[in-house]
């Protein structure tokens, strides 16, 4: 309990030194953040050793700098890789039907959404579905009957519509 309150004593007094010089450092207060987070838990697991340190804070500020550091490590080594994969590859645009489709799904409920998702993107059947989302079947199917009939408003063209509402 005595190590419990002493590090709780030292949190309350180095914290938010810690975490300005960690933010100066970055730039960004979120990184800067969870870089001083990680920081103190780690100094909390070691905290008989960091305790016994010269300076328990500059532990603390130097660790957090380090995991700050790592993280700008890790992002340019993604941004490179995903240079060097992607090279010169040049990727079509969107098609008009891909952009209606999005915005169509966009429009109807995020259940019927995921449903039709589900099923007529990743193939699963009607019964996985349900089983997958704790759902009845029944109400998988009228989510699906009902996203698509919403669906099929806003994809057909309005010429077509036009056409049906002069031969109606």
């Amino acid at each position: 309990m005595a190590d419990s309150a002493d590090f709780e004593e030292f949190y309350a007094a180095s914290a938010a030194r810690v975490l300005g010089h960690v933010f100066v450092m970055t730039g960004n207060r979120a990184d800067a953040e969870d870089a001083v987070s990680e920081a103190y838990a780690r100094a909390w697991q070691r905290w008989s050793t960091v305790r016994a340190a010269d300076s328990p804070e500059a532990w603390v500020r130097r660790v957090a700098a380090r995991i700050a550091v790592s993280g700008w490590r890790k992002a340019v080594n993604r941004l490179r890789a995903h240079q060097r994969e992607v090279g010169d590859q040049v990727l079509d645009g969107l098609s008009a039907d891909h952009v209606a489709l999005v915005q169509a799904l966009r429009s109807i409920s995020a259940t019927q959404r995921r449903d039709i998702v589900l099923h007529h993107l990743v193939g699963l059947s009607v019964a996985e579905i349900a089983a997958e989302t704790g759902s009845p079947t029944g109400t998988v199917k009228a989510r699906l009957a009902r996203g698509r009939q919403a669906m099929a408003a806003l994809l057909t063209d309005r010429d077509e519509r036009n056409l049906a509402h002069e031969q109606a």
